[in-house]
């Protein structure tokens, strides 16, 4: 009994040694590649705000393992910590690249600890400049350096208004390249095959001049852009300082792609409201969720619109298929190419859709779903186009040869008729465009009286209310100073019952251009808020900044004479300044409050004074 006993105690000793062991991951040197997912642990950082001290200090059971093939989560909110150990079982010193392979990560903060030291930090992403990465890649790869025996523990946050995918391989730097050929190849040979069709149906567009193929071109330009976008090829060649754009334009590619190919669908398909005004008004309805989308992300964060935009796209694929089913059992011939080709396509993105949504393994074949699958539906639809553009020729001939006689005899009725309809359609489009001149001018006027005050000239209080939340909420997201001043004449209402209103509409009138003349950055705000009170913006503007522009305007007017009948006064202002860095995004009405207490805190004071409040502190 005793001798089991012990055979069992090693056998869980050895057991959890091998346990113990599988998280730590051997590198030595000779392996071409090896995938981290398994000797991979991750904590959720709910707080967000983790320092690296804790999550050191974290126990061993607040860590999850990863499991292999693919470290993914889904759509999450919260940042991630990922921890990896690896070992140098040699004698000789070793330089792996650590490859992080999913390019469409916010923010990644690399830290490598050696013998309870950090030895390297690198903060990564796409929310950072291009050429701010450790090596120029599309993917985030940074090189690591292991001496012999050494064990390097590896700690990364990871934050991102995306899938939280995080693909973590070592390479062997020459794999590395040799591999990165491979792969080049494939890409090249995906946007080769995009080019070429770009062209050869731009080509076709001008010989035929047929909107669907216009919409065709729309649509197979936006999809190469989308999976370059996706890829990180475009932000590595074609705007790699465009941080914010990047995954914005992600999105707006994405819908472009619905809406060119919901366009594309209706004209190919000649979908109506005769044959099928169910499947017309669902494709419609789907182009307008698309193009609301796309002016969405000019606005809204990436991480806001993502699973709105994935969901429309996904709708659009499974709509488009069912429209070619629908028209192929109708009998159209186009259909049966198109139905195959969306079929591809369709089952692409899917694929990938899984993926972001940690449904299916991200690997190389999840991650190339749609750009094989519409790589295949480009092919097949230009065979489409090409049957049906022999199709139609055929016809043509046809229809040519019948009406030969015909034509021949209509041709100066209808050579008459075609003048006198280009007569009319111009001098139609003139009126319009002369209508349309018109009504922008009208418009115009109409938003500039909306916003200006009538007497001063300067912006009123509805304008100021509607724009400075905004100003708040820029400077918070970029972490720019934002100050607000509130400006008051002294003394006016007894002004006002001494010279009268006419005379106390000049002082307001002379206070203004005063005021206007010494803010003049065309991105500040002067405003009248109300009676004899101002406000003025100063965004990327310190509380110090706004104190001496506030002092300028304030020695300004007490130095402007203001002549009345036979004598001549002077005006004086009191001034509150409030300023900072915001916090968070509402602000406004702090900030706002904050300013007025100074102004109430001047006026107290004696008037014809600047008074500040910097976080709830006046000076």
């Amino acid at each position: 009994m005793s001798r089991t006993l012990i055979r069992l105690l090693l056998f869980g000793l050895l057991l959890l040694a091998g346990f113990a062991s599988a998280t730590t991951a051997q590198w030595s040197g000779s392996e071409q590649n090896l995938a981290l997912e398994g000797h991979t642990q991750s904590w959720v950082d709910t707080s967000g705000d983790a320092s690296l001290d804790e999550v050191r200090s974290l126990p061993s059971g607040a860590w999850n393992q990863e499991q292999p093939p693919s470290i993914s989560h889904g759509y999450v909110d919260e940042p991630y910590w990922f921890r990896s150990r690896i070992h140098n079982p040699t004698d000789a010193a070793l330089s792996p690249y650590l490859e992080i392979g999913y390019p469409a990560l916010h923010h990644i903060d690399l830290h490598v600890i050696s013998d309870g030291e950090t030895v390297q930090t690198q903060t990564m992403g796409n929310q950072l400049p291009f050429w701010e990465r450790p090596l120029e890649h599309r993917n985030f790869v940074a090189p690591l350096e292991l001496g012999p025996k050494e064990t390097l523990t590896v700690f990364m946050r990871v934050d991102t208004g995306s899938s939280m995918q995080v693909p973590l391989t070592l390479w062997k730097p020459e794999a590395f390249l040799a591999y990165e050929q491979s792969d080049l190849l494939f890409q090249g040979v995906y946007f080769g095959i995009a080019v070429a069709m770009i062209f050869y149906h731009i080509f076709v567009y001008i010989a035929v001049r047929e909107r669907a193929f216009l919409y065709y071109i729309g649509y197979i330009s936006a999809m190469p852009l989308f999976l370059a976008t996706l890829g990180g090829l475009a932000y590595q060649f074609l705007w790699p300082g465009a941080t914010w754009w990047n995954n914005q334009l992600m999105m707006i590619f994405l819908m472009c792609v619905v809406v060119f190919g919901s366009l594309f669908t209706v004209r190919f398909l000649s979908i109506n409201t005769d044959n099928h005004p169910f499947l017309l008004r669902a494709i419609w309805n789907l182009n307008a969720a698309a193009t609301l989308i796309i002016l969405a992300a000019l606005y809204i964060p990436f991480s806001t619109i993502v699973l709105g935009s994935i969901g429309v796209a996904f709708v659009a694929c499974c709509l488009m298929l069912l429209v070619g089913i629908v028209r192929l059992m109708a009998g159209v011939r186009a259909a049966r190419y198109y139905t195959v080709a969306w079929f591809a396509m369709l089952t692409g993105g899917i694929i990938l859709a899984l993926s972001k949504f940690a449904l299916v393994p991200n690997n190389v074949f999840t991650q190339n779903a749609v750009q094989v699958g519409s790589a295949l539906g480009v092919i097949l639809l230009s065979f489409a186009i090409a049957d049906r553009l022999n199709k139609e020729k055929q016809a043509a001939l046809e229809a040519q040869n019948q009406a030969l006689y015909e034509e021949r005899n209509a041709r100066m009725a209808q050579a008459e008729t075609l003048r006198v309809q280009e007569e009319a359609n111009t001098r139609l489009e003139h009126r319009v465009h002369e209508r349309t001149q018109a009504l922008e001018a009208a418009n115009a006027k109409l938003l500039e009286f909306s916003t200006t005050d009538a007497l001063t000239g300067l912006r009123n209080r509805g304008y100021f209310e509607e724009v400075f939340p905004n100003y708040c909420v820029e400077a918070f997201r970029y972490r720019q100073p934002l100050s607000v001043m509130v400006l008051d004449i002294d003394h006016f209402k007894a002004f006002n019952d001494r010279y009268g209103h006419l005379v106390g509409d000049d002082c307001l009138r002379v206070v203004a251009e005063c005021i206007a003349s010494l803010v003049t950055r065309p991105e500040d705000i002067v405003a009248r808020y109300g009676g004899e009170e101002f406000a003025v913006v100063l965004p990327d503007t310190g509380v110090e900044g706004a104190r001496c522009v506030a002092e300028r305007i304030r020695q300004h007017v007490a130095e402007t004479p203001f002549p009345i009948s036979q004598e001549t006064i002077h005006l004086t202002l009191s001034i509150g300044v409030s300023g900072r860095v915001p916090e968070v995004a509402n602000i406004s009405q702090s900030l706002f409050q904050d300013a007025d207490q100074a102004l109430y805190a001047a006026k107290h004071s004696g008037r014809n004074r600047v008074m500040v409040d910097s976080g709830g502190e006046l000076a």
